[in-house]
């Protein structure tokens, strides 16, 4: 009996209060206090232009190590850095049996996300051309697989804490085999 005596009167109180708009409002102060710490509302992607086709004399491989039998390769001269804080990149990716696929990608580093902007359609004759990816949408970036280069990229070659490295430093760490502090 003595504990149903307070346990009615935080009841009553409770109810008291259930029609209280200050307690119970679903006004929009919640979503205007996250707009100000949310960055993501704020960013804008910016368009980027399709880079030349990759040559293999430009590539860089990208060591995964007895993970994969396959080898990955990032072309040098499209790596680059946009004002929206993407890193982008033309990754060629060869099988044992020496199959291709070649994509130009990008590499969100605040949100660590990836995209697939375009695939490449090698001409058999050191060239090719790009068909723009109509689904292309940012995914999380995961450790799926042995073969996930872009996990590989993101946590040692072109982010810096949460945000992309400059060019320059993911140069150096393309050229040096990566960062592994």
């Amino acid at each position: 009996m003595r504990l149903t005596l307070p346990l009615l009167l935080a009841l009553c109180a409770l109810a008291a209060h259930a029609d209280d708009p200050k307690t119970w409002d679903n006004s929009d102060v919640w979503n205007r206090f996250e707009d100000k710490f949310d960055d993501s509302a704020k960013w804008q992607e910016v368009r980027q232009q399709l880079p030349a086709y990759p040559k293999p004399e430009h590539f860089i491989p990208i060591v995964l190590g007895a993970r994969s039998s396959n080898h990955f390769y990032v072309d040098y001269p499209s790596v680059s850095v946009g004002t929206d804080g993407v890193v982008r990149y033309s990754m060629v990716v060869e099988s044992p049996s020496g199959a291709r696929t070649v994509n130009f990608e990008g590499i969100r580093c605040a949100t660590g996300e990836r995209k697939l902007y375009a695939f490449g359609h090698d001409d058999g004759h050191g060239g090719g051309t790009w068909s723009r990816n109509r689904y292309a949408r940012w995914d999380a970036i995961t450790v799926r697989s042995g073969n996930d280069y872009r996990n590989e990229l993101y946590n040692h070659y072109f982010c810096a804490l949460d945000a992309a490295a400059s060019l320059a430093d993911i140069q150096q760490s393309l050229k040096s085999g990566g960062h592994y502090d």
